[in-house]
């Protein structure tokens, strides 16, 4: 089981290095923080979900910290920050939660 992201900026077309971002799971009706990272030089956040020996199905956020990432480019973008929430049903698979950035839209999608 993991999970795992991918930032691409589509108005440039290239990764978006050096977005922070954060993973939470949702217990009951609290999100309980699990990671904070930023992603790589190819826009990528590998090994999110730390290791438990018996995982379960659970609710998960990815929270992209966008505002800082388009002010370094003295853009403003629409977003501050993008939520992406998804149910992991299946703890034996590989959840990768690729995202899509311009300063005005974003898009996701279960990628393999």
């Amino acid at each position: 089981m993991g999970i795992s992201t991918h930032i691409l900026d589509t108005a440039t077309g290239r990764p978006a290095a050096g977005v922070a971002l954060s993973l939470a799971r949702r217990d009951n009706a609290v999100w309980t923080p699990l990671a904070h990272v930023h992603t790589d030089v190819d826009g990528r956040a590998r090994h999110l979900l730390p290791d438990d020996p018996a995982p379960t199905p659970a609710i998960f956020r990815l929270r992209f910290e966008t505002a800082p990432y388009f002010a370094a480019q003295n853009l403003r973008g629409l977003y501050p920050y993008i939520d992406i929430v998804f149910e992991l049903a299946d703890p034996a698979q590989h959840y990768h939660i690729p995202l899509l950035l311009t300063p005005n839209g974003y898009t996701t999608y279960r990628g393999s």
